[in-house]
């Protein structure tokens, strides 16, 4: 359980890095409001299509009799909501690391530089870069989406899916949140996906610790903009408890192209 709690801290300790170097908290703010000009519209037309959305895939309930049609579409109108919301919660993070990409290399590398030790490097062009963060992050949305479907349909359940499911459904998106964040450090060391998500699943608590806040936070209008650089700040934090600070990791990491 310590590490629920030092995960949750290295949150606090990246926000509070930021609010003491405003100028790079400013600097990363930038990437995170281009998104949400974005997916405040989406979510606003998910809000307003939802119901006939549900309407058009339910035919068969046209003739139900009341309470139960409205019963039915109701319930599964919510279910599309939270699970547009519980996509956006994952997408937001990689899209504004996407859009944000040079922004939050320079702010993480700052970070690494303020507290001392290697600051590592990609020695990779922007291009490269911006490629293999897009292919990384449609690796791990497929995952989530898989994650996403299982709990769309366990939401069916009774009482369950009213109360686990929604639980399950925070700690896989904290957890996700956490893997796209702490790799915009560990991508300078080398680290591939595959190797970051084995890194992660040897210190769980402490990623969930990270990410639980994180995904909960997101959840409220524009919160996710001013909390994403401190998020930043403090998942390249966690990266370096993650990893062995004393392991001579590569500079220019050729191991990217796998």
């Amino acid at each position: 359980m310590n590490d629920l709690g030092a995960g949750f801290g290295y949150l606090m300790k990246g926000q509070r890095w930021v609010l003491g170097h405003g100028r790079w908290f400013g600097f990363g703010l930038l990437p995170g409001l281009i998104t949400l000009v974005v997916y405040a519209g989406a979510l606003v037309g998910l809000g307003y299509g939802a119901d006939d959305f549900v309407a058009w895939a339910t035919p068969f309930a046209d003739d139900w009799s009341s309470p139960w049609m409205g019963l039915l579409r109701t319930t599964l109108t919510a279910l599309v909501f939270v699970f547009g919301l519980f996509l956006a919660v994952i997408t937001f993070t990689a899209v504004t690391l996407l859009v944000g990409q040079p922004f939050y290399e320079s702010l993480s590398e700052e970070v690494e530089r303020s507290e001392g030790g290697e600051v590592h490097e990609s020695g990779l062009p922007l291009w490269r870069e911006l490629w293999i963060s897009a292919r990384d992050s449609v690796r791990i949305l497929l995952r989530v989406a898989l994650f996403g479907i299982v709990l769309f349909a366990c939401g069916f359940i009774p009482v369950v899916g009213q109360t686990v499911v929604p639980a399950i459904g925070i700690c896989v998106s904290g957890y996700f949140l956490a893997e796209e964040l702490t790799g915009v450090a560990l991508q300078r060391r080398g680290l591939h996906l595959k190797k970051r998500l084995g890194l992660l699943r040897t210190r769980r608590l402490l990623v969930l610790g990270f990410g639980v806040p994180l995904a909960l936070s997101f959840l409220v209008p524009f919160v996710a903009v001013f909390l994403m650089p401190g998020a930043v700040a403090g998942a390249t934090l966690l990266a370096r408890e993650l990893v062995d600070p004393a392991a001579d990791l590569p500079a220019a990491p050729k191991e990217w192209a796998a």
